[in-house]
């Protein structure tokens, strides 16, 4: 099943950052795009997770062309299929850990997993504030987050900086059992080249291009 496909993206700010860009994304599969900083890695994950408007080309979703859809579909989209994970945890830091994810239950209503907050090493935290919490600490919350509300695509922009190497590596293996278990598919944006071999297929944007490189 296709989740996603872009075709002939473009984009530009004050130089062009990519041109002609063109991927899709299939259930149970992961890719992963790598680059050199400012070689445009973010801005093409944002637009492809709708966060930007590409200035030229299209992205699809589950088969439908996103501009295409009004604001109420996408917003549904957004709120049930999209998790985006940023190294910027993006966390309520008024709420203790487990309140951050009550919100994410709230909203999506899909149930809280106990097993991935033991899995991701929250489970002694959980109940202090987000501000309480290490880096590392909120990292693992950001990411239970996103997937309590079980996305069909996840978006993941290193996710795993904040983290040591053991823990970084469980939580790839969270990453890739849940796009299997969930018929779900997700795209890593890295500049970790052994990370980001792990994935499925793998991409690099260099002189405005992507590069299928695995």
């Amino acid at each position: 099943m296709n989740l996603l496909s872009a075709q002939n993206l473009s984009h530009t700010f004050e130089y062009k950052l990519f041109d002609d860009v063109s991927l899709e994304l299939n259930a149970k599969e992961s890719i992963a795009i790598i680059g050199m900083s400012g070689s445009g890695k973010s801005t093409l994950l944002h637009i492809l997770s709708t966060l930007l408007t590409p200035q030229s080309g299209k992205v699809s979703l589950f088969g439908e062309d996103i501009s295409l859809m009004n604001k109420k579909r996408l917003s549904e989209i957004k709120r049930h299929d999209l998790g985006l994970i940023f190294q910027s945890h993006y966390l309520f830091n008024g709420f203790s850990a487990y309140e951050n994810l009550e919100v994410s239950e709230l909203l999506s209503g899909k149930k809280i997993d106990d097993t991935l907050i033991e899995r991701l090493q929250i489970k002694e935290p959980i109940h202090q504030k987000v501000t309480q919490l290490s880096g590392g600490q909120q990292q693992r919350v950001s990411i239970a987050r996103v997937l309590t509300k079980q996305p069909r695509i996840i978006f993941a922009d290193e996710p795993t900086g904040n983290l040591d190497q053991e823990t970084a590596d469980e939580v790839m293996r969270i990453f890739f059992e849940y796009c299997i278990k969930s018929d779900a598919g997700m795209v890593l944006v890295t500049h970790d080249n052994a990370l980001a071999h792990k994935c499925d297929r793998v991409y690099k944007l260099e002189d405005k291009k992507l590069h299928q490189i695995k």
